[in-house]
């Protein structure tokens, strides 16, 4: 069992002043109140949500403490995966030595690993994240979801264009979100920004 990061002595819930509910303010997977250090973390939570192996993730507010030692450390996030904890710190160059704070993510029963968001930024997959998550919360209407179902069980797949015309009861571009997001059906997010021509197929999941 994960043993919880301890925090600095003397340090608030929140100790510093640039914690922040960055747009999209809607998660998926997140455990507590979403608050951030940048921009960049913020970004990196909406791959965190998009990921089928994170069971669940969390902010972390304060700085992390050494048992040992005086030393201080501000990561991330931790993340639940399927195969263990990470203690997640989000760069946007290329981090120096991160021997003490993987030191230290071990003490946590954690593994500690560092995102360098400037390789992750050239990958259409982050836009992809962020413009579904604008729509987190929707609820598809049951007409919609078996509607687009059903066509894609006859038919096997459908365009993105596609799926919006089958919408008779909700919003269309809020209802296939809802439904991606959710798990019913399913887009590759990797290739390329989403566009009236992507595919979309039931989950497979």
């Amino acid at each position: 069992m994960m043993t919880e990061p301890a925090y600095a002595a003397g340090d608030d819930a929140c100790d510093s002043p640039n914690y922040r509910p960055y747009f999209p303010f809607l998660t998926l997977k997140c455990v507590g109140r979403p608050l951030y250090r940048t921009r960049e973390a913020r970004n990196y939570a909406c791959l965190l949500d998009l990921d089928p192996s994170v069971i669940s993730w969390r902010c972390i507010t304060y700085a992390l403490a050494d048992n040992h030692g005086p030393e201080r450390y501000y990561v991330d996030f931790i993340v639940e995966k399927d195969d263990g904890h990470l203690l997640v710190e989000v760069w946007d160059r290329e981090p120096g030595s991160t021997k003490w704070i993987s030191t230290l993510a071990e003490q946590f029963e954690c593994r500690y690993q560092a995102v360098l968001m400037s390789e992750i930024r050239k990958q259409p997959r982050l836009q992809n994240a962020r413009d579904l998550l604008r729509y987190a919360g929707y609820d598809a209407a049951l007409g919609d979801r078996i509607r687009i179902l059903a066509a894609l069980d006859e038919l096997g797949s459908l365009t993105l264009a596609e799926c919006l015309s089958v919408v008779r009861d909700g919003r269309p571009m809020q209802t296939v979100a809802a439904m991606i997001l959710t798990g019913h059906i399913e887009v590759e997010l990797d290739e390329e920004l989403l566009g009236p021509d992507t595919v979309v197929r039931r989950a497979s999941r």
